[in-house]
């Protein structure tokens, strides 16, 4: 099946590679996403990047790095530091920003938890708390576009957000203000205070964007590659130990061949067990796979059913 899938993909690829004038499928997707970046940077004053190192978010960075070569990047990163980030990510995001020569914003949710304006939770995961500290540095910095790597095909709050997503002066989301984006036309008209949400990969998917980062030979954290990993067994998933919390009384660590689809909070980022240890077996694990990567690997939106649209509602996504 996924030689089939493989051979498929591989055939229109040369069938529109014929024309002089058709884009390929990736060529089309990176094309729509240079426009976006770059009718961002025409339209806004202070625009970020939402960067984690995570593979979405350096796809974004690639993606703005060709939109503005030879000149560098005019836009700075933000991250919102949950504490429990994996080690891999974090020294790849900070030799990222090194290499580029860009300036990195970080919102901490340690700084509001030692300040008393955050709690922790009973399960130990901190994503559901990265909601305030980065609405209140997007308020102080005067953000007024956010670029987030947020794919249509994740989740179905995310399925229904437009490329440009009107935030109110709390960063909150009123379905019945979005605009409609005709002729990929994209209206970036806020007032004061408000800031515009921008999803340049909307129209990828989790196949697309494993595909583009084998074509451009982008360099990804090891841990999205099959490694062997001390895990522990919780809810269906393997996750990694650590200061959050786990694992539990009568939670077993053990030793497993494992990669992770999606990098967030360690809390709440379950790894699965694969083999996949090259980008190629990595695609024709995708290719046949049916679980989306959030809805396989992401504790944080299983805690209701809608977990992502209530965190969207209130300044998150």
């Amino acid at each position: 099946m996924t030689t089939s899938l493989t051979s498929a993909a591989a055939a229109q690829e040369a069938e529109e590679a014929d024309s002089p004038y058709a884009l390929s499928h990736l060529d089309a997707l990176e094309s729509e996403a240079v426009h976006i970046f770059r009718e961002v940077a025409g339209e806004f004053e202070r625009p970020v990047i939402l960067f984690s190192g995570g593979k979405d978010s350096i796809l974004m960075l690639h993606l703005a790095l060709k939109a503005f070569a030879p000149a560098p990047v005019p836009f700075s990163l933000l991250h919102v530091d949950t504490g429990h980030n994996f080690p891999e990510v974090l020294d790849y995001r900070d030799r990222t920003v090194e290499r580029h020569g860009l300036r990195l914003h970080v919102a901490s949710v340690q700084d509001y938890i030692d300040r008393g304006v955050l709690k922790e939770r009973a399960d130990g995961t901190r994503n559901p708390l990265q909601t305030l500290p980065l609405t209140e540095k997007i308020q102080a910095e005067k953000f007024d576009a956010v670029f987030g790597g947020g794919r249509r095909d994740e989740e179905k709050a995310r399925a229904k957000e437009r490329v440009f997503s009107l935030r109110d002066e709390f960063s909150q989301w009123d379905p019945r203000r979005q605009r409609p984006e005709l002729w990929n036309l994209y209206n970036g008209r806020h007032a004061p205070g408000e800031h515009v949400r921008v999803f340049p990969l909307s129209n990828w998917t989790e196949l697309d964007v494993w595909q583009y980062i084998a074509r451009e030979g982008i360099e990804l954290p090891a841990i999205y590659y099959a490694h062997e990993r001390e895990v522990f067994g919780r809810d269906g998933m393997w996750l990694t130990a650590g200061e959050w919390g786990g694992p539990k009384d009568g939670e077993t660590v053990v030793e497993r061949k494992v990669r992770y689809r999606t990098v967030g909070d360690m809390s709440c980022t379950g790894a699965v067990d694969s083999d996949a240890d090259s980008i190629e077996k990595v695609i024709a694990e995708i290719a046949v796979s049916r679980l989306t990567e959030r809805g396989a690997t992401r504790a944080d939106d299983k805690m209701s059913e809608a977990a992502m649209e209530d965190r969207k509602r209130e300044g998150y996504f």
